[in-house]
């Protein structure tokens, strides 16, 4: 395993330390016990000695039950070693993947993130747990068996000792070549991973659609190239056992029959050629299972270099030199100056040389068509990515010089997808505020118009919401985010399209609500009925600011401002009668 992942085991030294012990107390009485049965045979039963049989026979008893109880303590040792390292891993790996920045992510997706703190957190689990337990006693039992042979006899043993170095040079090549095969399997883990997440979340659509059968057949297509890349790696591995077998088994014969012709000559006591065939047969035993420890060491290399990855990913946004912890957004006061952006990885600039300023207290609302960067625009404020040019100010600062948790505790987002977590009412809400109070909760339940919804729930506020609030309505889900966001009072709240589900009258309640907020708000809406309602309007397309100004100054100057505003509205010369209508909904 890795240098960083062995780490880990840092805090479990003593734990590991005991656990080896006893394994090489096993050990110990494995490699003994054949030269105790040499003794019995050869100056007991041979000589009819029945005190030397009971002597030796009682030592061996009396070994193998320390045996079995060093092996249940190391059992014990090696499950509290090998739990502690795989809760510390996957506790490390989720503190890290918090501190990724939205590039981050892209480049290691969700699915990928879920199988590498399981599966293979659950893989590298397994393999300590053997090495504490198996997999160490296995090489060691091997190198062991040839020596004790030797002490037996020369002769004999130096058949073991020509097989096996070509058999560990045999088992390093499949060791090599079982980490890349095992490495593909767990990238084909991830695309299962991924299908599946995507049908879960997207069942809604895939129903609506009548595309089941179609989602079948990626998914089997996918599980499909699993289960042969897996049966790919499982049968090279599987390979190697028959052909050490039959090389062991082959020594074994050569042993008999070399042992046979020197019990006849003198030179080996049948004690000794059957002790050494006791080696040879237990170094054959250990043989049988190195296809086991091979292929989860295999698999193991492979899962840290993965977990590994994402532990070295470097955190590409975090406070700088000049962040300083007594920066707080005390106002609100937000300023664009000559603001550029270009996503990591890709061509073209998806915000170019955008200027604007948001006054304290203002509201700002932001159109455009798909893809004009107005949700890239929300992404930059809150540091979620870094400006490729130009510089946003709050408060007449940098947002550098803010530390990110005094940055991001002063907005309150509202995404353009409702995200609703699992949890009562009550939980969501606090979500935006960990210690409220009842009243501030029902204030900003109230103020977004989602009140009268909850109280009228089965349980009220402790009612249970699905996953992602599946139980809710569009709209509902929207007000409740709204409300976690309120619930913190921000400086600076920012509404991603959130009120798209509304209908004009509770959207307007909504909005008259939010004027009593000391905060700074900036809206992206599709609707020309909410932006005429704020103070100023900021006009995107193709990530250039192509308009700024009130509903009047834009009506007047921006051609595409007077399209939209037809499209929804009508001919220019009813302004007035469709602005009336919609302010009293």
């Amino acid at each position: 395993m890795k240098l960083r992942i062995i780490g880990f085991l840092k805090p479990y030294r003593w734990a590991m330390g005991i656990a080896w012990t006893l394994m090489l107390v096993e050990l110990a009485v494995e490699l003994l016990n054949p030269l105790f049965m040499a003794k019995i045979i050869d100056q007991g039963i041979l000589k009819e000695d029945m005190d030397v049989v009971l002597l030796w026979g009682g030592i061996m008893v009396g070994m193998s039950f320390l045996s079995f109880l060093s092996g249940v303590t190391n059992s014990f040792f090696a499950a509290h070693t090998s739990q502690g390292f795989g809760y510390d891993v996957r506790e490390s790996l989720y503190k890290k993947i918090q501190s990724f920045s939205f590039a981050s992510f892209n480049r290691l997706p969700a699915s990928s993130l879920i199988t590498r703190l399981t599966n293979d957190v659950r893989q590298l689990q397994n393999t300590i747990f053997m090495s504490l337990r198996i997999m160490l006693r296995a090489p060691l039992l091997v190198v062991g068996s040839t020596i004790m042979a030797l002490i037996v006899n020369v002769k004999l043993a130096v058949i073991l000792l020509i097989v096996i170095p070509v058999l560990w040079l045999f088992l390093l090549w499949v060791l090599k070549r079982g980490w890349s095969l095992f490495e593909k399997v767990q990238k084909r883990l991830d695309r299962v991973n991924e299908v599946m997440k995507e049908n879960l979340s997207g069942i809604r659509l895939i129903k609506a659609y009548t595309r089941g059968e179609h989602e079948e057949k990626r998914f089997h297509g996918a599980n499909e190239d699993l289960k042969d890349r897996t049966v790919s790696a499982l049968r090279f591995m599987e390979i190697i056992m028959p052909l050490l077998m039959l090389v062991m088994n082959g020594a074994i014969l050569v042993i008999l029959w070399s042992g046979g012709t020197a019990v006849n000559t003198g030179s080996a006591q049948v004690g000794e050629v059957v002790a050494i065939v006791t080696y040879a047969t237990r170094i054959s035993s250990v043989f049988s299972i190195f296809s086991f420890i091979i292929t989860s060491f295999s698999r193991a290399r492979a899962s840290a270099d993965r977990v590994e990855e994402v532990l070295n990913t470097e955190v590409d946004l975090r406070d700088g030199q000049e962040a300083r912890i007594e920066n707080k957004v005390t106002r609100g006061d937000v300023v664009f100056d000559g603001v550029s952006f270009q996503y990591p990885e890709t061509r073209g600039l998806v915000l170019q040389d955008v200027s604007f300023h948001a006054a304290a207290g203002a509201a700002v609302s932001v159109l455009g068509a798909t893809g004009s960067g107005k949700s890239t625009l929300f992404q930059l404020l809150p540091r979620m990515y870094d400006t490729t040019e130009g510089e946003i100010k709050v408060d007449g600062h940098p947002l550098r010089s803010f530390t990110l948790e005094n940055l991001r505790k002063s907005i309150g987002y509202v995404p353009q997808e409702a995200v609703l977590f699992s949890g009562s009412v009550r939980e969501n809400l606090l979500w935006g505020k960990e210690h409220a109070s009842d009243e501030e909760m029902i204030e900003a339940a109230k103020d977004a118009q989602i009140h009268d919804t909850i109280v009228n729930l089965k349980d009220g506020y402790e009612t249970e919401l699905g996953q992602k609030g599946v139980n809710l309505s569009g709209g509902q889900k929207q007000r409740l985010s709204i409300a976690r966001a309120l619930i913190r009072r921000p400086k600076i709240l920012l509404l991603d399209d959130s009120t798209s589900a509304l209908d004009l009258k509770t959207e307007a309640k909504l909005l008259e609500a939010i004027k009593k907020y000391d905060c700074t708000t900036i809206i992206i809406t599709q609707k020309i009925s909410t932006a005429m309602e704020s103070d100023s309007i900021l006009l995107l397309e193709d990530g250039v600011v192509i308009g700024n100004g009130s509903h009047e100054t834009l009506l007047k100057e921006s051609e595409l401002y007077q399209r939209i505003y037809q499209s929804q509205f009508g001919e220019v010369h009813h302004v007035q009668a469709y602005e009336k209508k919609a302010r009293q909904g």
